[in-house]
């Protein structure tokens, strides 16, 4: 190797030492599929187990041989489906045995998403043994009657008791809650808002509720039924989440996640800085850059794998992955990703990062229809920074503002 090509690949291996470099494992099985989900989630009831860990071990062993350069890993999320039901021996193998490929960094954050059921707070208890350090626990209401419409398994009681079981074995924890259900008033949300941020958490997630295609409400949607809150009543509720919160100190860090300072899910922000990940399992999405001699500069490596559980432990068995497809994003697509994810953030995008990883941001951005959203009042430029984000009323339009600014 001559002296530019070794100092081109000694720039790009810096660039990748300083992002974020995470692994995440899909376990899609749920014992029942809730009605708004558009996960690739999947009922089933009797399955080898064995079979399947086994092949997330070995298309995990795999997705580390895509990767020419050693990283360390800075996160691990267990997701799913329903990842709480997982044994959790093989939550342990899968645990090491990232380890052993990989590399944990000294602070890994490993995040484990789970209900609270009575059955699945035993077994957070065990992953607390096999190495999880975080969990994202399902709550989704505060209300028995909400619950009962999200067609959840748990009641308020049971979520309570079983945030405060998992609170005593972990310093770290979070809920999901969603709101702008059919008819939810605004004194309604401000009430189980309030009862939730008593509960002194340092991280929430905190969705509005959308209709997804393919799910069990958006069939009911399309039969009449009105399934959620119409848009302007949702922002209503979007914007009494936003004051409320961040008067309890977890303002959003992302639109839809609030953290006290230090406490914000740093798995979840290497998909929003669009960083680095590979996953494993049924329908994972994985995005890594990697050095091109070649070209003397950094490409970065897109995998999706076969969403059906029985056709991607096949495949596994097989060719030692379940990799469905494999492509290079071109440098727009991944500057698109960075602008797209990166807005959702409160610390926004930064231009001069953007160019470090994917050269001239001229070709792919609209500057006048930038300066319409600042004019607005939908984006501000911080030229010190050379950053560029959303504010409070950009938010509520992001999907306008991208389709603007985006060539």
């Amino acid at each position: 190797m001559n002296k530019p090509e070794s100092h081109q690949k000694d720039s790009a291996v810096n660039l990748l030492s300083n992002r974020s470099f995470g692994l995440y494992v899909h376990w899609p099985f749920c014992r029942a599929k809730c009605p708004y989900c558009d996960f690739n989630s999947h009922v089933k009831t009797t399955f080898d187990e064995k079979s399947f860990g086994n092949a997330l071990l070995k298309e995990m062993t795999h997705m580390a041989s895509l990767l020419p350069e050693h990283r360390s890993l800075s996160s691990l999320f267990f997701g799913g489906g329903t990842p709480s039901l997982m044994p959790p021996w093989l939550v342990e193998q899968l645990i090491a045995h990232a380890q052993n490929l990989f590399g944990f960094a000294a602070d890994i954050e490993i995040t484990a998403e789970a209900n609270p059921t009575s059955v699945e707070v035993k077994s957070m208890l065990e992953f607390r043994r096999a190495g999880v350090n975080r969990v994202s626990m399902g709550v989704q209401s505060l209300d028995d009657a909400n619950l009962k419409f999200l067609g959840r398994e748990h009641s308020v009681k049971d979520a309570l008791a079983a945030l405060d079981t998992v609170r005593k074995a972990f310093d770290a924890v979070s809920i999901d809650l969603i709101y702008a259900l059919p008819n939810q008033s605004a004194k309604a949300w401000r009430t189980m808002l309030s009862e939730a941020l008593s509960l002194g958490l340092r991280h929430m997630s905190l969705y509005q509720l959308t209709i997804e295609a393919g799910t069990i409400f958006h069939t009911r949607q399309r039969k009449g039924e009105i399934m959620a809150l119409d848009d302007d009543r949702a922002a209503d509720l979007y914007e009494i989440t936003q004051e409320m919160t961040t008067a309890a100190g977890l303002p959003a860090y992302e639109i839809s996640n609030h953290a006290a300072v230090g406490q914000e899910c740093r798995h979840n922000l290497t998909y929003w800085q669009a960083a680095d990940w590979i996953g494993v399992g049924p329908g994972a999405h994985g995005r890594f850059a990697v050095f091109e001699p070649e070209r003397g500069c950094l490409s970065r490596t897109a995998t999706i794998t076969r969403r059906g559980p029985a056709g991607w432990l096949n495949a596994v068995n097989k060719i030692g992955h379940g990799i469905e497809k494999k492509e290079i994003d071109t440098p727009k697509d991944w500057a698109h990703e960075m602008v797209m994810m990166g807005l959702r953030l409160s610390d926004g995008i930064h231009f001069d990062a953007i160019k470090a990883l994917c050269g001239s941001i001229e070709s792919w951005i609209d500057f006048p229809a930038v300066n319409q959203c600042i004019e607005a009042g939908w984006l501000h430029h911080d030229h010190e920074t050379s950053s560029l984000v959303t504010t409070q009323d950009g938010r509520l339009r992001l999907n306008h503002i991208l389709s603007a600014i985006l060539r």
